[in-house]
């Protein structure tokens, strides 16, 4: 672990044109994140966290603002330095099995990582190190010569954290990758990625819609609204006093099943829709769904500023948001099944 970061975006914005209107996905993000520790982004669908982790990537151009990678600013980087640096930088996408060529086995497709990225040495070596891998993950080493739809769901997703590590990754962007997967597996994966981590030291960059989760896998947590970081803080300071009404009402949505029955509260769901990126409200995003919305929130747009030490709110009344606020302590466990279930 280091305190020095690995990854630094400074006011990263990624626009789209849609119909001849312009769709701003993801608008003035910055962060910093350290080796060895994990980032969780959390927001509804569209609310560019995926479109943010391939921007960092650079899978996607930025259309402002700079993703600097180990003291390199990505987007000065030629073709073929960026295919070079890719070995460093890696991916873990939700769908598993869309995300492998179906025509090639298991055991290629992790072989082929490597060869463009000219690891391994000779065949035999690629072999050998493709063997070692899929045992890391979990798979027996006959899975190298199955095809992708022969493999459940988990299989498939560990055949994906496989082919990751297999160029020696430092950091890897972990795009929703249980979402698609049952209860049981998404615990077994979590705790793969843990433990690789902890073996690794890889540097996570973790999106995903299940709280629980990101609350046991995070040090830091970017809650995106319409492209917009709109609450920033420690994984610990957010779930226990969450900031911006937007993070409550998320907390509050997630179903909880505590022991004891005078524990329980009622589900609320999230009031309202998320407005189209292509035509914004005026003043805060989130004032049309906002029960703390107030004149000033329809015409005047927060500022992401400080309410506590490390922890940030794009909120005009963040204070009195957090005085109100659902106990994230109390309403998420700490334990990979809890956090799996929720």
């Amino acid at each position: 672990m280091s305190d020095e970061p690995i990854l630094k975006a400074e006011a990263v914005s990624k626009y789209f044109k849609v119909q001849g209107r312009t769709l701003r996905a993801v608008e003035r993000v910055s962060f910093e994140l350290g080796a060895g520790q994990t980032l969780g982004l959390v927001g509804e669908s569209g609310s560019g966290k995926s479109t943010l982790g391939r921007v960092v990537l650079r899978l996607l151009e930025a259309d402002e603002g700079k993703v600097v990678f180990q003291g390199q600013d990505l987007a000065k980087l030629s073709g073929r330095e960026l295919r070079l640096r890719r070995r460093d930088m890696q991916i873990i996408f939700q769908d598993p099995l869309a995300s492998l060529n179906p025509r090639m086995t298991v055991g290629a497709a992790i072989e082929d990582a490597m060869v463009v990225q000219k690891i391994g040495g000779s065949a035999a070596e690629r072999r050998q190190r493709t063997r070692e891998l899929l045992e890391r993950v979990g798979l027996p080493v006959s899975a190298a010569e199955a095809y992708p739809f022969e493999l459940s769901g988990g299989q498939q997703q560990r055949v994906g954290i496989a082919r990751a590590l297999s160029v020696g990754p430092k950091l890897v962007v972990c795009d929703e990758p249980i979402s698609a997967l049952d209860v049981s597996v998404q615990v077994q994966i979590i705790e793969l990625l843990r433990e690789l981590q902890k073996e690794l030291g890889i540097t996570y960059i973790f999106i995903s819609h299940n709280l629980g989760v990101v609350q046991l896998l995070s040090d830091t947590v970017l809650v995106l609204y319409l492209g917009e970081v709109v609450e920033r803080a420690s994984a610990e300071g957010l779930f226990q006093r969450p900031a911006h009404p937007y993070t409550q009402a998320l907390m509050r949505s997630v179903l909880k099943v505590p022991e004891a029955a005078e524990k329980r509260v009622p589900l609320v769901a999230l009031p309202g829709e998320i407005p189209s990126p292509l035509s914004p409200p005026a003043g805060c995003p989130y004032h049309p769904r906002c029960p703390l919305a107030a004149d000033r929130c329809r015409v005047e747009k927060p500022e992401l500023r400080m309410v506590s030490d490390g922890h940030m709110a794009a909120c005009h009344f963040a204070e009195e948001a957090a005085i109100g606020g659902v106990n994230g302590a109390a309403a998420f466990g700490a334990s990979p099944e809890l956090a799996a279930s929720s």
